[in-house]
């Protein structure tokens, strides 16, 4: 496909996403399966146009003056993908298959408009509604991490130190590009793609398969780095999903002590146990079923509790996400989150610690729910995290946003990571 098909197929994504309001993975699989012809470049190519245009749908269109699917696919290649208006235009020429060109209206916006003067939620990408709790939480420089969540994402990965050191699974991927992380100890990084260029498929790799690596973002190797498990102890990853948190801690243990896993979505459980396999991790229990926990009330040293949130730190890989974002969405959440840590804290052993972490960057999932429920329940402190931040990662890495030393905000602007939040409270000892 030349470049004007595959910016048609961009449009036709959009459009069903828009009409739809379903999922971008979903449509896009959907074309892919009702346009066989079309190569995985191509694919690969039209996905980067569909996320490139929800990452920075609202400043396109104040660029374009005009929120059509056609008019985002355009401004993704004129502001994102480097062509300038003649020469897409000299490229599109004569291609049968190309979408209709700009109209006089969008061409002449795209031209004289200047996004400094877009209000400033539209400069940032994010819904109106959400820029009062980025001011909260960023202060002066919410414009500059609003922003980096509209940036393509790199591609993250995390050696099992179970089967590899990172020096073995950098050489075995060394036709993919991957360097080590800045921060993250066991971290690998594939520089974000431009353009139309493709992330290579790791997963594909042979070392994959032997378990010597996973994909996990360097924020979320961060935070489990920061539970600190040590051998021998029992630990509980209360919200465990597909288990990357649970396979990271496990490797830090050294297969030993226990780890168990537990969520009360068994769909999302269920690829941990294929993971687990791969890993060659022995000391991990997995549960589904609530009722197999109970007789563990009061027995573990650490408790993780990867809490329900609205994924605003995610918004880089997951776009779609940020525009479907409502009050109501982010008000479900956080009664989860206090159901959630309510719940955990049952499990906590007097003196051992319960961990509260989410991919928010909203104060009001993250410093509001541990000060609350320390509030509510005497018996936690929070313990503050900055010190034990210096030791594992050293006086070189970047300083995490914190507003009082007591807590960690990890962000894209600030870190280079997803967003998440952090916060260790310990259970007074009796």
């Amino acid at each position: 496909m030349r470049l004007g098909g595959r910016l048609a197929g961009a449009i036709e994504v959009l459009n069903d996403i828009e009409t739809r309001r379903r999922p971008v993975a979903d449509a896009l699989k959907d074309w892919g399966l009702s346009h066989r012809f079309a190569g995985s470049g191509d694919r690969a190519a039209i996905g980067n146009i569909v996320y490139d245009a929800l990452r920075m749908k609202l400043s396109h269109a104040f660029l374009m003056d005009d929120d059509s699917a056609a008019a985002l696919g355009w401004a993704v290649l004129l502001r994102q993908w480097g062509f300038s208006l003649e020469a897409l235009e000299q490229e599109l020429d004569g291609d049968n298959f190309a979408p209709a060109p700009l109209t006089d209206s969008q061409r002449h916006a795209f031209t004289s408009r200047d996004l400094a003067d877009a209000p400033l939620h539209v400069q940032g990408d994010i819904p109106d509604w959400v820029q009062p709790a980025f001011e909260t939480a960023f202060g002066e420089d919410w414009l500059k991490e609003a922003q980096a969540l509209a940036t393509r994402p790199t591609l993250d990965l995390r050696v099992n130190t179970l089967k590899a050191n990172r020096e073995k699974v950098l050489k075995a991927l060394d036709r993919s590009g991957a360097k080590a992380s800045d921060i993250a100890r066991f971290g690998m990084r594939v520089p974000a793609g431009e353009g139309p260029s493709r992330l290579p498929n790791v997963t594909a790799e042979l070392s994959f398969q032997k378990g010597w690596f996973e994909v996990q973002d360097e924020g979320s190797q961060i935070v489990a780095d920061l539970v600190e498990p040590r051998e021998g102890e029992q630990v509980l990853d209360f919200c465990a999903g597909g288990g990357g948190k649970t396979l990271a801690m496990a490797a830090a243990m050294n297969n030993k002590g226990q780890v168990h896993a537990f969520d009360a979505d068994r769909k999302r459980l269920a690829p941990i146990i294929e993971r687990l396999k791969r890993a060659g991790t022995h000391n991990v229990q997995v549960h589904d079923n609530p009722k197999s926990l109970a007789a563990l009330k009061d027995r573990f040293d650490q408790v993780l509790v990867d809490a329900p949130c609205t994924g605003t730190g995610t918004w880089r890989r997951r776009p779609d996400t940020k525009w479907r974002l409502t009050d109501r969405n982010l008000q479900e959440r956080i009664v989860q989150q206090q159901e959630a840590l309510a719940e955990a804290a049952r499990f906590v052993k007097p003196g051992g610690s319960l961990l509260y972490v989410t991919c928010s960057v909203l104060p009001t999932e993250n410093d509001d729910q541990v000060e609350q429920f320390c509030r509510d329940n005497p018996g936690f402190e929070i313990v503050p995290v900055l010190d034990q931040w210096t030791r594992l990662f050293g006086k070189e890495a970047p300083t995490p946003r914190s507003k009082d030393g007591q807590t960690v905000t990890l962000s894209p602007a600030s870190m280079d990571t997803d967003g998440f939040f952090f916060c260790r409270m310990k259970r007074r000892a009796e």
